[in-house]
C-alpha cells in the first residue's frame, strides 16, 4: 500500500503546514502504529508508508488537529482530532486520504 495524504485549511485558503499525522493498521483488536509524520509546506504527507508491505486490512489516519489549530492561534475549535478509518482490499494500490479542514468542520474523501 501507498498512502499520501494532503491538508488544506478551508478558512485560510491554503495548505495546512505541520499537521501531526499517525497512521495505524487494525491488529488482534487494537491499533497498532505504523508511520508519524507532519505536513509539509504543501500541507502534504509523503512519508506515510509502511517500510513492510501492509496487507489488506483496516487502517486509520489520525489528524492531530488540535496542534495545528493551536499554532495557527486558533482559539476555538470543536474538533481536536479526526480519524478518518478505511478499508484496504489492495495491498499493492495507492490510497490518498485529502483532508479539508476548518475549526468546526472537515470532510474527506479517497483521492487519486
Amino acid at each position: 500500500m501507498i498512502l499520501s495524504t494532503h491538508v488544506l485549511d478551508t478558512v485560510r485558503g491554503l495548505p495546512a503546514v505541520g499537521v501531526p499525522i499517525r497512521l495505524e493498521s487494525s491488529f488482534a483488536g487494537g491499533w497498532r502504529l505504523l508511520a508519524v509524520g507532519r505536513t509539509d509546506d504543501d500541507g502534504r504527507m509523503h512519508d506515510g508508508r509502511p517500510a513492510a508491505a501492509a496487507p489488506a486490512g483496516l487502517y486509520r489516519v489520525k489528524f492531530d488537529t488540535a496542534s495545528y489549530f493551536a499554532d495557527q492561534g486558533v482559539k476555538e475549535f470543536f474538533y481536536p482530532e479526526v480519524v478518518v478509518c478505511f478499508a484496504v482490499s489492495d495491498p499493492e494500490a495507492r490510497y490518498h486520504v485529502p483532508l479539508l479542514l476548518s475549526p468546526f468542520a472537515y470532510s474527506t474523501y479517497r483521492g487519486s
